[in-house]
C-alpha cells in the first residue's frame, strides 16, 4: 500500500505548490520576476524523479531502499517551500527586501549563472588544492607519528599547540605571507583539513592490534608492508573520520577566506550580494554552495563505501 502512497503524497504536495504558484496573486510590494521559475523547478524535479523511479521499477533492480523510498521526504520539501512561497511573496508577512521571492531567488541561477559558474570554478579550484595538500601532509604525519616513537615526540607537541588554534585566525597573517589571496585560502584550507587528518591517522594506527603486525613479520612482511598494507588499511575508518571532519571545517574556513581577501568565489559573491542589499541573489549563492559541498560530501561517503566494504554489515554509518 505505501508504494502507492508515498508518489500520491508527493502530487498532492505539486499540486498544492502549482496552485498556489500560479492562481494565488502575489503581493504587490514584491518585485515581480521575469518568470515562474520556481514552478517550473519543482515540476523539472518531480518529473525527473517519478522518470527515475520509474526506471527502477521497470528494470526491478535490488536496492536497500523500495522505488519512491523518498517520494514523502521531496513531498516535505516542496510543502516546505510552499508554505514559504505563501507567507512571502503572496501575503508579505515577512519583510520584503529581506526575503524576496521563490521566482526571483531561483531566477538568479539562470540569470546570473555566468558569474555563479565563475564562482564555482574559483571556489572549487581552491577547495580541492586546499583539501589534497592538507590531507596529503596530515596522513603521512600521521603515519609517521603512528610508527615512529622518534616522530612522535618532536611532532606531537607541534600538533598539539598549533593544532587547536582555528584556521581562520591564520587569515591575516598568510594573506601577508603569501603573494595571492587564492594561495593563502588554499594553505588555511589545508591547515584545516591537516589537523584532524594527523590526529585521526595516528590514533587510528596506534589502536591497530599489535598481533596484526606480528602475524605479518612472522611471515616475513617488509617493514613498507607492515605500514601500508596491515596497518593504513586497518585504520581507514579512523582516516576518514578525520578527513570527513577536516572536510567540514574546510567548507567555514573557504568562505570566511573569500568574503575577507577573494575577488571571485561562492564566499566573495555571497557577501558582495550582501553589501549590494541583492538578498535573491545571496539566497541564490547558498544553494549553490549547499549543493557544491553536497557533491563533495557524496563523493567522500562513495570513496570511503568502495575502500571500506571489508566493513559492510559490520559497522552501521
Amino acid at each position: 500500500m505505501k508504494k502507492y502512497i508515498y508518489p500520491l503524497l508527493l502530487l498532492i504536495s505539486l499540486a498544492a505548490a502549482e496552485a498556489v504558484e500560479f492562481l494565488v496573486p502575489n503581493s504587490p510590494l514584491h518585485q515581480n520576476a521575469k518568470h515562474p521559475y520556481f514552478g517550473w523547478i519543482i515540476l523539472a524535479v518531480t518529473v525527473i524523479y517519478f522518470l527515475y523511479s520509474g526506471i527502477q521499477v521497470l528494470q526491478k533492480k535490488k536496492s536497500e531502499n523500495p522505488p519512491f523510498y523518498r517520494a514523502p521526504f521531496l513531498a516535505g520539501i516542496i510543502l516546505f517551500f510552499n508554505v514559504l512561497n505563501l507567507i512571502t511573496v503572496k501575503l508579505a508577512l515577512l519583510p520584503v527586501l529581506y526575503f524576496p521571492s521563490l521566482d526571483r531567488v531561483f531566477g538568479t541561477l539562470f540569470e546570473d549563472y555566468s558569474l555563479i559558474l565563475k564562482c564555482v570554478g574559483y571556489s572549487s579550484g581552491i577547495l580541492l588544492t586546499g583539501i589534497f595538500g592538507g590531507l596529503l601532509v596530515g596522513f603521512f604525519m600521521g603515519v609517521g607519528v603512528g610508527f615512529n616513537k622518534t616522530l612522535s615526540y618532536w611532532i606531537n607537541p607541534i600538533i598539539r599547540i598549533l593544532g587547536p588554534i582555528p584556521s581562520t585566525a591564520w587569515i591575516p597573517i598568510f594573506l601577508l605571507l603569501f603573494p595571492t589571496a587564492r594561495a593563502a585560502s588554499a594553505f588555511i584550507i589545508g591547515i584545516s583539513v591537516w589537523f584532524p587528518t594527523v590526529v585521526l591517522t595516528s590514533s587510528g594506527i596506534s589502536n591497530v592490534k599489535n598481533s596484526y603486525f606480528e602475524v605479518s613479520s612472522t611471515l616475513g612482511a617488509s617493514q613498507f608492508y607492515r605500514i601500508f598494507k596491515v596497518g593504513v588499511p586497518a585504520a581507514l575508518p579512523s582516516i576518514f573520520l578525520g578527513l570527513f571532519n577536516g572536510i567540514c571545517s574546510s567548507f567555514v574556513t573557504l568562505m570566511t577566506a573569500e568574503m575577507i581577501g577573494a575577488k571571485y568565489g561562492m564566499g566573495w559573491y555571497v557577501n558582495w550580494q550582501k553589501e549590494m542589499m541583492c538578498y535573491s541573489n545571496v539566497y541564490a549563492g547558498l544553494i549553490v554552495i549547499a549543493v557544491l559541498f553536497y557533491i563533495v560530501i557524496t563523493l567522500l561517503f562513495k570513496l570511503r563505501d568502495k575502500l571500506l566494504l571489508w566493513q559492510k554489515g559490520v559497522i552501521k554509518w
